[in-house]
């Protein structure tokens, strides 16, 4: 079958353009045919898969290595549990600031009883605090493994502020106990499809304009920088701006999925925000294939589902398999699944194009002469 279609001589953008449309009405389709369950665990899968994205447009093209993006993710998502909260609360005090003995909301709590407000400052507080951290970071031309340590201890220092501050943040039991938004219940069917289908089209949108900027100008530089900084330099061009862009969005991208993370879980906590899960979001890119899109968000579908169905039967032992696995695809297979499928597309056609060969050349027959 392999060897059929590659013998088909469409060209490789047409094949995408239909893999892409296919694979996006199948996701659309999901509520149709999946169980609540499955279509709650797909649902977290494409939300992480937005992570990926951003992640892969950060490490893949522009060669830096973020270990905090699972801080990013908690920013998006307390933003929108922030409004959820004081829904489901209406009048009163969110519990565990009643319990903290607190008789007024926080002033910063304020702005948040307004959804648009709530889902903007989710993209937008990561967006800035990402664009702080790279200007003194990249400003400094600090890099590799020394701007990765300082995104671990950008993770450290958040995940201990939102433990610490329990009257503000809920503490170690994070933020839960919503159940409606707008004034719908998440918990009806509805309410699942209709938030499932906004994800997708979250995904779908952040996937063409991750393209867009990758095929673009932009992205092109990117590539320079990460393959050369110092010539990307010398040819008129500043790193460090485009460095910062590309983390800004990277960043911005992280809390859109952890609002969306929100909607479909029903929880965050700042242990969702420390280093095993920044480490899990670097490997969905590093499984998938960095510097691939599609990889991301492949990475991310499958990992996230092998994650789930290997934590539930095997709960004392898949964080070793999570760890083994990191090592062999960074040892081995550094070019992840699609750079794996790439080898075996391009063994395939060195093989068709050696059969034309053959078959193509006259072999002289013998006159007898010695």
């Amino acid at each position: 079958m392999i060897a059929l279609l590659s013998s088909i001589n469409i060209p490789r953008r047409v094949w995408l353009i239909i893999g892409y449309v296919v694979s996006s009405g199948l996701l659309l389709s999901a509520p149709m045919f999946l169980s609540d369950f499955r279509l709650n665990l797909l649902a977290k899968c494409l939300a992480f898969a937005i992570v990926a994205l951003g992640l892969d447009l950060l490490w893949g093209y522009t060669g830096i290595l973020s270990l905090g993006h699972g801080v990013f993710f908690g920013l998006g998502a307390y933003a929108m549990a922030m409004h959820l909260k004081l829904e489901a609360g209406g009048k009163h005090l969110p519990d565990f600031m009643d319990w903290m003995g607190l008789t007024k909301l926080p002033w910063f709590w304020e702005p948040f009883k307004s959804f648009a407000f709530a889902a903007l400052m989710g993209i937008v507080i990561p967006a800035v605090l990402a664009l702080i951290l790279g200007f003194f970071t990249f400003r400094n031309r600090i890099r590799g493994v020394y701007f990765t340590i300082l995104t671990q201890a950008l993770v450290i220092i958040t995940v201990t502020l939102f433990v610490g501050q329990q009257a503000y943040t809920g503490g170690t039991n994070g933020l839960t106990g919503y159940s409606k938004l707008l004034g719908y219940s998440l918990k009806s069917d509805t309410a699942k499809s209709v938030v499932y289908l906004v994800t997708v089209v979250a995904l779908i949108v952040s996937f063409i304009v991750c393209r867009y900027l990758v095929k673009s100008r932009f992205g092109k530089v990117l590539r320079a920088i990460r393959d050369g900084e110092n010539r990307t330099r010398f040819l008129g061009y500043d790193p460090a701006k485009y460095q910062m862009a590309a983390f800004a969005v990277s960043a911005a991208l992280a809390g859109l999925a952890g609002m969306l993370f929100v909607l479909h879980v029903g929880i965050i906590s700042p242990t969702m925000m420390a280093i095993v899960p920044s480490i899990e979001l670097v490997l969905l890119v590093a499984i998938g294939g960095r510097g691939t899109l599609i990889g991301a968000v492949i990475g991310a579908i499958i990992m996230t589902q092998a994650k789930s169905e290997l934590s539930a039967s095997y709960p004392d032992f898949w964080l070793f398999f999570l760890g083994a696995l990191f090592i062999v695809v960074t040892v081995f297979l550094p070019g992840g699944l699609v750079g794996l499928i790439r080898q075996a597309s391009q063994l395939l056609s060195r093989r068709r194009k050696t059969d034309e060969i053959k078959l193509n050349t006259v072999v002289p027959e013998s006159n007898g002469v010695v």
